[in-house]
């Protein structure tokens, strides 16, 4: 049975009537072809853009020659309101500087640590849904619920259960379907002084989630002062200096980090989980040799225990090729380019897909299949190397991406272990691109304890 996928754009359309199409769900907005082509060309009366998944140029861009290549403004401005000035939307020096103060935070001896935290809101996940199990259960929800926990364990050493972790949680389920990918000044060209058009709703939901953030930083930040800060990400990543500079994030800039470290860690995760379970609902079979795997964890496991599930390991990559949760990401050129023999203006927008290049007709042996044996072929070690990027690749690859792959097979270790995920006949979701590729009407799994 092949896993749902939207139905791709008929034919030649007006750009107007795509930008329509694209601002619902930039998924179906795209034409068949993508999923063949190495380069394609997109042009708007405002600028060019050239979708690239020829797997040498993909890595000429993110690998080689990230610096020439910095994130377009036209992504950053409908995300803006809620992440500021935060590394994900940053270039150049400042962008530098950021990652020279977070990336020790994510280093492998400080992942390890974080690691009996991701294990508690595993278990807590497993105890809400014990009380759900014999029915139907809105799983997207659940694995919210579940990676927002792990990052507030994480980052801030507080269950999702807390009064402040509880509050931002919420606000965040109005913002996330609110927010479109890009918005009106992704498309034009507008001055600095023209308002960006964003919605009423979503620029509330952003504010409400920045105030309460603040909240939390300035409460950390007095920890600090006082000498009673846990040892957790919040506290590695606000007393840790700039090697060059010897500056400190202030609590200001803090807020814009952590804004990027919920939506990148519990959206992504969420997204990823969601369908991970949707899949072995779908394929019975492959469930059972996963749980037949995770009989031989033992009742404490260790981060080593985890390491150890192959098999979970592939489940959780393959959903993340075939429903990556961020499904394009935009650069844009800084001088004239020549890429398979076209001229490419200075200034263009450069767009990588892991949603197109995850399942290129030309790479991957049956791509758009869902098989998690292909880890051990020759074709599927080939393409995890050239065409499989949900985590971006090179100098700006996730800061997290060790994070998400400890964190994503540990939560489905747990989840498949206490639990049997059967698909509901005639129920299937259809993926659609929100802020992450997300489910248009949410996935439903009958649940039971198994046995």
């Amino acid at each position: 049975m092949i896993p749902p996928k939207p139905p791709s754009r008929p034919g030649r359309v007006s750009l107007w009537r795509y930008l329509r199409l694209f601002r619902q769900d930039i998924l179906s907005a795209q034409p068949a072809r993508l999923y063949r082509a190495w380069m394609a060309e997109f042009r708007t009366p405002f600028f060019r853009s050239y979708l690239v998944n020829q797997p040498e140029l993909v890595r000429e861009v993110l690998n080689e020659r990230p610096m020439d290549f910095p994130k377009s403004d036209r992504v950053g401005e409908g995300l803006r309101p809620l992440l500021g000035q935060s590394v994900f939307l940053t270039n150049g020096e400042t962008w530098l500087r950021q990652r020279r103060i977070i990336d020790p935070a994510f280093e492998g001896g400080r992942l390890r640590d974080t690691f009996p935290a991701m294990l508690d809101a595993g278990r807590a996940a497993v105890a809400r849904l014990d009380a759900r199990a014999g029915g139907s259960v809105e799983i997207e929800e659940e694995m919210s619920h579940a990676a927002a926990d792990v990052i507030f364990r994480t980052l801030f050493s507080i269950p999702i259960e807390h009064e402040l972790a509880s509050e931002v949680f919420r606000r965040f389920r109005d913002y996330q379907r609110t927010q479109p990918i890009l918005n009106l000044a992704a498309f034009v060209p507008l001055p600095r002084w023209l308002p960006r058009f964003h919605r009423r709703r979503t620029v509330r939901a952003a504010r409400a989630i920045r105030a309460l953030i603040t909240r939390l930083t300035d409460d950390r930040m007095r920890e600090i002062k006082a000498g009673t800060a846990p040892d957790d990400l919040a506290t590695k990543i606000m007393t840790t200096a700039d090697p060059q500079t010897g500056e400190r994030f202030s609590s200001a800039e803090m807020v814009d980090q952590v804004a990027i470290f919920f939506l990148a860690g519990h959206e992504t995760s969420a997204s990823a989980l969601g369908w991970a379970l949707y899949l072995l609902a779908q394929h019975p079979e492959v469930q059972d040799r996963v749980a037949a795997e995770l009989a031989e964890l033992p009742p404490e496991p260790s981060f080593s225990d985890i390491a150890q599930l192959r098999l979970t390991r592939d489940v959780f990559r393959e959903a993340l090729r075939l429903y990556p949760p961020v499904p394009m990401m935009v650069r844009e050129t800084t001088c004239p380019e020549h890429f398979r023999d076209r001229d490419i203006p200075q200034g263009s927008q450069i767009v990588l897909s892991p949603w197109h290049l995850h399942r290129h007709e030309r790479l991957w042996d049956n791509p758009d299949g869902f098989d998690p044996d292909r880890y051990g072929t020759e074709n599927g070690r080939q393409c995890l190397r050239d065409a499989f990027i949900p985590f971006s690749s090179g100098k700006r690859v996730c800061t997290g991406a060790g994070f998400a792959m400890a964190e994503g097979p540990l939560l489905l270790a747990l989840l498949v272990k206490a639990f049997r995920f059967e698909r509901i006949e005639g129920d299937d979701p259809m993926p659609v691109a929100f802020l992450t590729v997300r489910s248009r009407h949410g996935i439903r799994l009958t649940l039971s304890r198994r046995t």
